[in-house]
């Protein structure tokens, strides 16, 4: 019986050869498919959680009594000027946004929590203290969360009580404040007087810069739960 010629073996051999490469380059695309949408995913996820958290932190906003003690201080030092009861719930400086927020445990003390975009590399940051019980551990904390801005918003290794979390990659992010049915720039109110009290929505402005999963400017507005007499 008649075998197979040698140019025979040789174009089988090509031919499985092709076959072997577009298959491996199906798999390839494949694989880089699945990757690319498991980092999209990721990257969707985290922003949503990121933006969800954002507003649990203004929903659990500690009101301050309008008449709040002074600080206790070291005997000899000298005390630091305490910020007004509305300040001390929300402070906003056009860099670092900071909250004194409740936590699920009320039991276990109250938290300072700080947001702030980093420079560098533009990463939108969520800083937050343990838990304070004490008026002095709260103005530590309070302090502690501007210095961390000041700082470039980095991981705070000096701080093993507080968590820093990344959300997402930002060009630029402001915030309007809602007061007397209006919208303003809270670092920019005409009346000094208003621009101490709370205000009752805050709308969040973010720029995502291009290569995420999520790109270009995004709004979030959040209102307050007693806001025209709801409870």
């Amino acid at each position: 019986m008649r075998g197979f010629t040698l140019v025979e073996v040789l174009v089988a051999l090509a031919i499985l050869a092709v076959m072997a490469a577009l298959t491996w380059r199906g798999i390839d695309g494949m694989a880089r498919a699945q990757q690319a949408t498991g980092r999209h995913t990721d990257e969707v996820l985290t922003l949503q959680a990121g933006l969800a958290q954002w507003r649990a932190d203004l929903d659990a906003m500690m009101i301050w009594p309008t008449a709040t003690p002074a600080p206790t201080v070291t005997p000899g030092a000298t005390p630091a000027a305490a910020p007004t009861a509305p300040q001390r719930s929300l402070a906003w400086d056009g860099r670092v946004l900071r909250i004194t927020r409740t936590g699920a445990d009320a039991a276990a003390g109250l938290r300072v929590v700080a947001w702030a975009r980093r420079a560098d590399d533009g990463q939108w940051l969520r800083w937050q203290s343990a838990p304070v019980q004490s008026l002095r551990a709260w103005q530590a904390a309070w302090d502690a969360a501007a210095r961390w801005a000041e700082a470039g918003a980095a991981a705070d290794p000096g701080n093993p009580n507080a968590s820093v979390a990344a959300v997402a990659s930002t060009l630029n992010w402001q915030l309007h404040y809602f007061r007397g049915n209006a919208w303003t720039n809270p670092l920019s109110s005409p009346d000094p007087g208003a621009a101490q009290a709370l205000p009752d929505a805050v709308r969040l402005l973010l720029v995502l810069a291009p290569g995420q999963a999520v790109t270009g400017p995004v709004s979030l507005d959040w209102v307050r739960l007693d806001f025209g007499g709801n409870s």
